[in-house]
């Protein structure tokens, strides 16, 4: 409980034993965790500015007044999956297959994906790639940047399902996988075959809160896992006693 309450109170504290590149993880994962929530904010209140449904990437769409705030918050997740990704270095799945790489390169070529959708955006009213005559070369690059995107974040969820550092968190973002997963393609279908499209629009939003959320949720877990594989955490009370053990131990 007391360390609960000490995790709470001061989420991003440098642990006291802490040196070198540990020292710069709670930044970048403080970074990480305001940068994802900032942006998924200004997602939720450009989307509340229009008043009929439209999928995400209709908010960034050329001629849109939302243009902008969708830029800019595509960035703001970008810079978030980029810092929380260099802080998971450390985090490896424990399952065969998913070891190939860290959640940290699929965090961050999903970072570069929404970089990539944040500057090239669709067209007006965005037409679905290759299904609609309307579609263009910009909205098949944007669309297909922002699939990877989303693709390689799921990815990253599921690796960290099968990390062994923090059960209670790989619980989490197994669910999170499934739901993304599931979420997104069902919107995407519905976009594609032009049929309850309101409904498929409420859909990828939901979905992108949950990835979103699922970062935040990971950097938070992040703070108090230690840098070094398989190293336990030491807290401040724990310390203090190994070093008085260590004292007397010389001094006997």
């Amino acid at each position: 409980m007391r360390r609960l309450l000490r995790i709470v109170r001061q989420p991003f504290a440098v642990p006291v034993l802490a040196g070198g590149w540990q020292r710069a993880v709670p930044v970048l994962l403080a970074i990480g965790t305001v940068s994802v929530l900032s942006g998924l904010t200004v997602i939720w209140a450009a989307r509340l500015t229009v008043p009929y449904p439209v999928y995400v990437s209709e908010l960034g769409a050329v001629g849109a007044p939302t243009a902008v705030p969708f830029r800019v918050a595509l960035l703001l997740i970008a810079v978030g999956g980029f810092s929380v990704a260099l802080a998971s270095g450390h985090v490896r799945s424990s399952v065969r297959g998913l070891d190939r790489w860290a959640p940290a390169a699929s965090l961050g070529f999903a970072a570069l994906c929404f970089v990539l959708a944040s500057q090239i955006t669709c067209t007006a009213y965005c037409p679905v790639p290759l299904a609609d005559p309307k579609s263009t070369p910009q909205d098949l690059i944007h669309t297909v940047s922002a699939v990877l995107g989303f693709a390689a974040a799921c990815f990253a969820m599921l690796q960290v399902a099968f990390a062994s550092q923090f059960p209670r968190v790989a619980r989490f973002s197994l669910t999170s996988c499934v739901a993304v997963a599931l979420i997104t393609i069902v919107g995407g279908l519905l976009a594609i075959v032009h049929v309850a499209t309101d409904i498929g629009a409420w859909l990828e939003l939901v979905g992108t809160t949950v990835a979103i959320a699922w970062m935040a949720v990971y950097a938070l877990a992040l703070v108090r896992l230690p840098v070094a594989p398989g190293e336990a955490a030491m807290e401040p009370a724990e310390a203090d006693a190994e070093t008085m053990t260590g004292y007397d131990a010389t001094v006997g």
